[in-house]
């Protein structure tokens, strides 16, 4: 993968979620995300060793109505959201826990596999309401939505320019060989500066920029932790990438692992924080 393919993708690819979120209405932003999350979890099935087309469309099918039953079934009430977020807060706890038993679920056994296919339930669902939840809660929903999605790619384009160049310790050699503490340091610190300029234009206070420093920071730290789970995924399953969608950044969930962790984290911490 180079450089300049990298860069190049990201240039072209950047302005859709940026225009959709800033100016689509949140149903209409809500319905567009869970086709992109339901794409992505297709990929995910072959994380979990499910290639045959009939059981990941039926997983893919189950997914969906449970989407649908937590906006019609239950409304489209902030409590689904709220308490499906926790969820996925608590999820990406366990994450963290899996992560330092990098073994845990690598054999190619059915109960395996049905672990691996509830975690990508488990990263999507919570995720998709959280989305939701941020978007829709006050008039700057959609600057605080797009603010989480500016988190994730600031932590991750830190982390490659100060990996690439000043990486040295290695931060999950046994589960992704390229990532260093420098790398995190470096996608902390960008996304720190990013902080400063949000403050005005999401209507806070000078004063609450420490609280938003730390929710930036954890979610920075957390987009880290979905893209370790990811790489553990796909090394567990011989993948190199999710797919070949986008040049230089291999599939839809190579893109979404770090959004996926972030979301649930961002829009929780910014509930207790009162920000």
């Amino acid at each position: 993968m180079s450089r300049r393919q990298r860069i190049t993708t990201a240039v072209v690819l950047a302005p859709l979620p940026i225009l959709a979120v800033l100016f689509l209405p949140t149903p209409w932003l809500a319905a567009i995300v869970a086709l992109v999350l339901l794409a992505g979890l297709w990929e995910w099935t072959h994380f979990a060793g499910v290639h045959d087309r009939l059981p990941r469309a039926a997983f893919l099918t189950a997914n969906a109505l449970m989407m649908a039953a937590l906006v019609w079934g239950a409304g489209p009430g902030l409590f689904t959201l709220k308490l499906m977020s926790m969820v996925g807060v608590l999820w990406w706890a366990v994450v963290c826990l899996w992560l330092a038993r990098p073994a845990f679920g690598g054999a190619d056994t059915a109960a395996n596999r049905s672990l691996k296919l509830l975690a990508g339930t488990l990263g999507i669902i919570p995720a998709w309401c959280a989305l939701g939840w941020l978007h829709s809660e006050d008039p700057f929903g959609a600057r605080w939505t797009l603010f989480a999605l500016l988190i994730v790619w600031a932590a991750d384009s830190g982390a490659y320019f100060a990996g690439s160049r000043w990486g040295r310790r290695k931060l999950a050699p046994t589960i992704s060989p390229g990532k260093s503490w420098e790398g995190v340091y470096g996608g902390l610190a960008t996304c720190a500066l990013l902080a400063i300029p949000a403050v005005p234009l999401l209507g806070l206070a000078w004063s609450q920029l420490p609280a938003l420093w730390l929710v930036t920071l954890g979610v920075a730290a957390i987009s880290v932790v979905g893209d370790l789970f990811e790489s553990l995924m796909k090394r567990q399953s011989g993948v190199k990438d999710s797919g070949d969608l986008f040049p230089g950044h291999g599939g839809l969930m190579d893109r979404l692992d770090s959004i996926l962790a972030a979301l649930p984290v961002f829009v929780v911490g910014k509930a207790w924080l009162g920000l």
